[in-house]
């Protein structure tokens, strides 16, 4: 879900300087409103389960028939809009498993004349514990210098830099902008002040794997309710699985001060409203952490070959910006001892740059310009893809 947060706040700021136009992947979950200023259009959806394999999300076609028909439809669509510049997230530094769709969309897109301006959009902090890491580090240096104008890294680099986390034997040989991070900025966010008898927050992005974190949070809650009286609010997310979400409901009826709710619309409102929030560390939950300015303590997944939360975790608490819980040390006891010091905590404000957005329709507008063109002139079409 953190993706698609922050590819649909790129849209946007985008929207504000062309047509864009939005391939969306997978299934739009519960609670993500679609920007009114982009055009979306729904490819059949895929989506990955819990070992990394690729499956349909819709019980009407295999995942063949799904890839042959998302595979058509991207490239009619690139056909029709003849878009002057190509924006896609992540692929190749990660997405192999959709080089499919996307290889022939950058063959295409090369062909083109006029070619279009193709770009890739990165994140602050790529994974760097797959098992494969030289040779993936090596083959998505090839196909950026091979098909790729420039990398656009959504981060400060002052926060993190491109080569710490990518080690390719072949250095790269197109240009790397920092745009700033990538904040999907929401009125509301700021109108919310927090409250007397605010409660403890607890989230998990979109959940997917936050039931070990919401597990030791009931434990805590528990633990701490006579002692301190806080109540505590648990956001599980649209993708924390059923039987997860149902079980949670359960305990919440039976503890007094516990609340569980499957979605809400501003979770950095929610944060700003809080006591102090209790979260993994994804992209856009450390962003709504640093906007909200509320006393937070992270545990990042760090399961398997996911290392890239822990390493902004770790920079952030070096920042003095949150405290941080190793997940493995994650349990009721350890995490109520935490919260008992988080509340006495203050975070200090953060001077990283969140202007992402802005930053990425300004750097793609000057991209887009021949020499000859004064800087103030932008163009009138782009596609996100």
């Amino acid at each position: 879900m953190g993706h698609l947060v922050r590819s649909f706040a790129l849209a946007q700021g985008l929207a504000e300087r062309f047509r864009v136009v939005f391939l969306n992947g997978g299934k739009l979950p519960r609670g993500i409103a679609v920007p009114k200023t982009i055009e979306v259009i729904s490819l059949p959806p895929l989506g990955m389960d819990i070992e990394g394999n690729l499956v349909s999300r819709d019980q009407r076609r295999t995942v063949a028939h799904t890839q042959a028909l998302r595979s058509r439809i991207i490239m009619q669509t690139f056909a029709a809009l003849r878009p002057q510049a190509l924006l896609i997230e992540l692929f190749p530094f990660g997405r192999k498993k959709f080089a499919f769709e996307l290889m022939p969309l950058l063959e295409a897109a090369r062909q083109c004349a006029p070619r279009p301006l193709i770009l890739c959009s990165l994140r602050d902090i790529l994974v760097g514990k797959r098992r494969d890491q030289s040779h993936h580090d090596e083959r998505a240096s090839l196909l950026a210098n091979r098909f790729f104008d420039a990398i656009l890294v959504h981060a400060d680099p002052r926060f993190a830099r491109l080569e710490e986390s990518f080690h390719p034997a072949t250095p790269l040989s197109i240009a790397v902008h920092y745009t700033g991070f990538v904040f999907a900025d929401r009125a509301d966010a700021k109108a919310q002040k927090r409250q007397r008898m605010a409660p403890i927050l607890v989230s998990a992005g979109g959940g997917l794997v936050g039931e070990p974190l919401f597990r030791a949070a009931v434990g805590a809650h528990a633990l701490l309710w006579l002692e301190l009286g806080v109540p505590m609010k648990i956001i599980v997310g649209p993708f924390l699985p059923e039987k997860h979400w149902l079980a949670l409901r359960t305990v919440a009826r039976q503890q007094r001060g516990l609340t569980v709710r499957r979605t809400v619309p501003d979770m950095c409102a929610e944060m700003r409203a809080a006591t102090a929030s209790i979260s993994q560390c994804g992209y856009n939950t450390a962003l709504d952490i640093l906007h909200a300015g509320v006393p937070a303590l992270v545990v990042p997944f760090s399961e398997g070959r996911e290392d890239e939360q822990i390493q902004r975790a770790r920079r952030l608490e070096q920042l003095g910006t949150l405290r941080l819980l190793d997940p493995q040390r994650l349990t009721p006891v350890t995490l109520a001892e935490a919260i008992r010091k988080l509340l006495s905590f203050r975070p200090r404000p953060s001077a990283l740059n969140l202007d992402g957005a802005q930053n990425t329709a300004d750097l793609v507008a000057w991209l887009l310009q021949p020499p000859s063109v004064p800087t103030h002139v932008a163009t009138t079409q782009g596609v996100q893809l």
